[in-house]
């Protein structure tokens, strides 16, 4: 389970970044919308490794609203793009 967090976390910056070098508009959302499925894809980690007693609940509760965060940001972002 942690290593399938560890993929899940580290890809959503790496989609991101890569984003920064998009061939076109369609190209940078379509990143942007992968590193929204895996930032998803970790929060459901999150909440499985948390119910499993991995993690305490002060640390779940930090890493799910940074989680959180960035998944409200990702989701204005391609809103706005996409109205564009």
């Amino acid at each position: 389970m942690s290593k399938q967090l560890l993929r899940c976390g580290t890809s959503i910056g790496a989609n991101t970044r890569e984003s920064r070098n998009a061939q076109s508009k369609p190209d940078f959302l379509n990143k942007l919308n992968v590193a929204l499925k895996e930032a998803d894809e970790t929060d459901y980690w999150l909440d499985i490794i948390h119910a499993t007693g991995y993690i305490d609940d002060a640390m779940y509760n930090s890493l799910e609203k940074d989680c959180g965060e960035l998944i409200a940001l990702l989701t204005s972002i391609i809103k706005k793009l996409k109205e564009a």
